[in-house]
């Protein structure tokens, strides 16, 4: 099976030939019930399949078009990515044509065919008529630029050419974007002796597995898929845009029902509040008001819902605005979805819109704050969001809650559901694992491309400088481009990660190690020698060819003090000179240069050297002429 799969719903007027037009099409008679047959009129949701001239395999969705059956048809139309829409020759567009029109339009469905059946049953003229009619209601919605294509259902004629329109339509349609985990809305649930529970609906988000843990939502009952069937055939893997039936385990026949959510573990959580952006249907016959209550459908779920107006004062009709919808029963959704609602009586289509926050806090209206985050949320999840900004740059989330207009709380939130997605890496405060406001945050895949870059930075330091302990902390820095905050939360995780060995005012790989060459080592055991036997008067390192580089690594094993260019002592000397310094002014009060050169029958300059460095290091401290014992 492909990887990319198409789910095309029909829409249209009760006794305008849709079922009829699906079973040529397909061969298949959509309509399942008896009651169905016997009235010759589709009640509840229809399915079928084919395959298109290009070779594309296709799901078809059948909705009833009797407008006492609108709920049915809400409960299959939510997931297609295409609408053929069915108008018959001898009536043109009728109410419930206009109706499934405004819900196709309001769902964003912008792809689609439309068929004018029965063609055998009306004269050139007035088929044109019908089509130019049909064109002008298009007109205002995302299906105005639809090809119109004459058929008749019981001749054949114009079968091929609505065909290879549905296959040019879907070649040129943009894949929907199904994000996140598997969902798969449930539109019909039974029972098969011997294997348990199935259900069908059309699979969003990812593909389903055999084997595969399951939950089903709003419930939160767990189970297993045992099989899954696409087009009647028994596949491993089904992918998303597909019709899928999934016969699942641990989960009763009487456990489920239509507009339960069957989707990944530990997604969707069921909401009784969410904010959204509404938009009434011009032909809504009234404006909303403030806690009007109306009927809410998404996916294939229905849910009786109150309306807070967060902006306005009323809704009319033909506009939109913020509303938070609230329900006394948990309705699974996610950031994104398209919704349709209805007043119920009388019962009629009234807008629709997108979920923009499934979990809100309750709002006061007409809080400027409020809508300013909701405008934002519109353009995205806040998690997406988020790691868009972030990928400019690293900084703390309570910079990014600035930038896009986002409470702390919310950024940071976003920071971890990014986070558990792989699209960020938290930086700093790594122990605890959790982002907080102040936390530093970068993109997974920069932080990757950085961690590899410094990695063979430090690494070709080590190769050209041998004897250094690393690469200066601020030269490290300075590569990265990095503020100070950003750069030390960079090498707290880099450390972590075992990248790098962040030592204070140094970078290093975490295994380098300084190591002399014989050679060296032989000059520095003649250094120490001659150090040990010079006593308070020490010979120069430069007669031993006693380099700086040397000299730090005789520092880091603690072998010599470096007191001045050129006057180098051995660690058990200088530690004998200061020692015998104190006890010089503890005995006396204090030193003068010319007592410390007669102490140790040295010269000025070594003495003078001497004093100086423990002036720096606070041993001694300078009163006039004189040293007196210092606080280090």
């Amino acid at each position: 099976m492909s990887n990319r799969a198409f789910v095309v719903g029909t829409a249209g007027h009760v006794d305008h030939g849709k079922s009829t037009l699906v079973q040529r099409l397909t061969g298949i008679d959509p309509d399942r019930l008896q009651e169905e047959k016997d009235r010759e009129l589709t009640i509840d949701l229809g399915f079928a399949w084919l395959e298109l001239p290009d070779g594309q395999s296709v799901s078809i969705v059948d909705v009833p078009g009797h407008e006492r059956f609108i709920k049915n048809m809400l409960a299959g139309v939510g997931g297609i990515d295409a609408a053929l829409l069915v108008v018959a020759a001898d009536d043109g567009p009728m109410p419930q044509t206009r109706e499934h029109l405004a819900i196709l339009d309001l769902l964003e469905i912008s792809t689609g065919v439309v068929a004018i059946t029965k063609r055998d049953l009306v004269d050139p003229d007035w088929l044109e008529l019908v089509a130019a009619e049909m064109r002008d209601t298009l007109q205002a919605t995302r299906l105005a630029d639809a090809p119109i294509v004459p058929v008749s259902s019981t001749t054949g004629d114009g079968i091929d050419a609505l065909l290879a329109a549905l296959a040019d339509v879907l070649a040129q349609a943009e894949e929907s974007a199904r994000r996140g985990r598997a969902r798969l809305p449930v539109d019909r649930v039974f029972a098969v002796s011997g294997f348990g529970t199935v259900v069908t609906g059309t699979l969003n988000g990812d593909a389903l597995e055999i084997g595969q843990e399951v939950e089903l939502q709003p419930e939160g009952l767990r189970g297993r898929i045992r099989g899954l069937q696409t087009h009647g055939e028994r596949v491993e893997r089904a992918v998303p845009g597909s019709r899928v039936a999934v016969n699942v385990s641990g989960i009763d026949r009487d456990q489920v029902e239509r507009g339960d959510l069957l989707s990944a573990p530990n997604w969707v959580e069921p909401t009784t509040m969410l904010d959204a952006r509404l938009r009434l249907t011009p032909a809504a016959p009234r404006a909303l008001e403030q806690n009007d209550p109306v009927d809410f459908f998404v996916g294939s779920s229905e849910r009786p819902a109150y309306v807070t107006l967060l902006n306005d004062e009323l809704l009319q009709p033909g506009t939109e605005g913020w509303v938070q919808l609230r329900f006394e029963t948990a309705v699974p959704v996610v950031d994104g979805d398209l919704f349709i609602v209805r007043q119920a009586s009388p019962s009629m289509t009234i807008g629709g819109g997108r979920v923009v926050n499934a979990h809100p806090r309750r709002h006061r209206r007409f809080r400027p704050d409020v809508i300013a985050e909701l405008e934002v949320r519109l353009r995205g999840k806040p998690s997406d969001l988020l790691a868009q900004a972030v990928s400019e740059g690293p900084d703390q989330l309570a910079e990014f809650a600035t930038r896009l207009g986002f409470e702390r709380e919310t950024v940071v939130e976003a920071a971890a559901e990014a986070i558990a997605e792989g699209l960020l890496v938290l930086l700093d405060e790594v122990a605890e694992g959790k982002p907080a406001a102040r936390s530093v945050v970068m993109d997974t895949g920069a932080y990757g491309a950085l961690a590899d870059s410094l990695r063979r930075d430090v690494a070709r330091f080590h190769a050209q400088n041998p004897l250094r302990r690393g690469m200066p902390r601020e030269e490290a820095r300075s590569r990265t481009g990095f503020v100070p905050r950003v750069f030390d939360a960079l090498m707290a995780r880099l450390q972590a990660d075992g990248v790098l060995r962040d030592a204070e005012d140094i970078v290093a790989s975490p295994n380098f190690e300084i190591r002399l060459t014989d050679e060296q080592e032989a000059s520095v055991a003649r250094f120490l020698t001659a150090l040990a036997a010079g006593g308070y008067s020490p010979p120069a390192p430069d007669e031993f060819d006693i380099n700086r580089e040397v000299l730090a690594v005789l520092e880091s094993r603690a072998a010599v003090v470096v007191v001045d260019a050129g006057i180098v002592y051995a660690t058990t000397t200088f530690d004998a000179m200061r020692d015998a310094t104190l006890a010089a002014i503890d005995r006396d009060g204090s030193i003068t240069l010319a007592g410390f050169r007669d102490l140790f029958s040295t010269s000025r300059k070594y003495a003078q050297a001497v004093l100086e460095y423990f002036d720096e290091q606070r041993i001694t401290r300078r009163a006039g002429d004189e040293r007196i014992r210092g606080r280090g």
